[in-house]
């Protein structure tokens, strides 16, 4: 599901789910939001760093776990949010979880979730357990990140995708939360882009990078983009 290459161009953005993108706003209570999803870029000298700091971070680190408490908590009220009943202020979003790789590609998923349906790989099924998160709560997450990340930024799973999906759905976490969402999202996608291409998903961790790594102003916007 994840596309790693980074010397390829990115994958073409496409229109974001409108209730998706609407529910971001309504959660986070950003009015306003300007960011041009579609010209983000991951930005190779800082996806080396980032790759070098997630992969020297220890796999549980009881520091973090506050942090990762705070999120956690977030996602689960995100994903009550995104599969409660309409009529009660909800999405109304029917999320599955399966035990293969659900989706070919982007597109596929968000032909899903335009019509409030939602597919997710099973943490069970991947034999790379999270040292903080039960399998339960990082399905939870995996399909709040897809549906509030990319769905609502319209941006697909390659890097530069995943770097645009991190910066939207960041919004919806204080900043505490927002750091264990940068391990998660940045740490593991620059770990495998930069370090591990073709190897396999890194190593889950809970651990914390340095706060820098999850400061909104560091993302690349490629203002000659199309």
């Amino acid at each position: 599901m994840f596309a790693s290459a980074l010397s390829a161009p990115p994958l073409p953005s496409f229109e974001p789910v409108a209730y998706l993108r609407e529910g971001v706003r309504r959660y986070s209570g950003r009015v306003r939001d300007s960011v041009a999803y579609a010209r983000v870029r991951l930005d190779p000298a800082l996806g080396n760093a980032i790759a070098d700091a997630y992969l020297a971070a220890p796999g549980r680190d009881e520091r973090a776990f506050v942090a990762y408490a705070e999120f956690c908590a977030h996602t689960m009220r995100q994903y009550q949010f995104l599969i409660g009943r309409v009529e009660f202020g909800g999405l109304g979003v029917a999320v599955r979880v399966v035990d293969d790789d659900p989706y070919p590609d982007a597109a596929a998923m968000v032909e899903d979730v335009r019509h409030r349906r939602l597919r997710v790989f099973a943490s069970a099924a991947t034999g790379n357990p999270h040292p903080y998160l039960s399998d339960g709560e990082n399905d939870m997450f995996r399909a709040v990140h897809d549906a509030f990340g990319h769905a609502a930024s319209g941006r697909g799973f390659d890097a530069h995708g995943e770097e645009a999906a991190w910066l939207k759905h960041g919004v919806m976490y204080p900043p505490l939360a927002r750091r264990a969402l940068t391990t998660e999202i940045r740490g593991q996608t620059c770990a495998l882009v930069f370090r591990r291409t073709g190897r396999g998903f890194p190593e889950q961790k809970a651990a914390l990078l340095p706060r820098r790594f999850s400061d909104r102003r560091t993302v690349l916007v490629d203002r000659a983009a199309g």
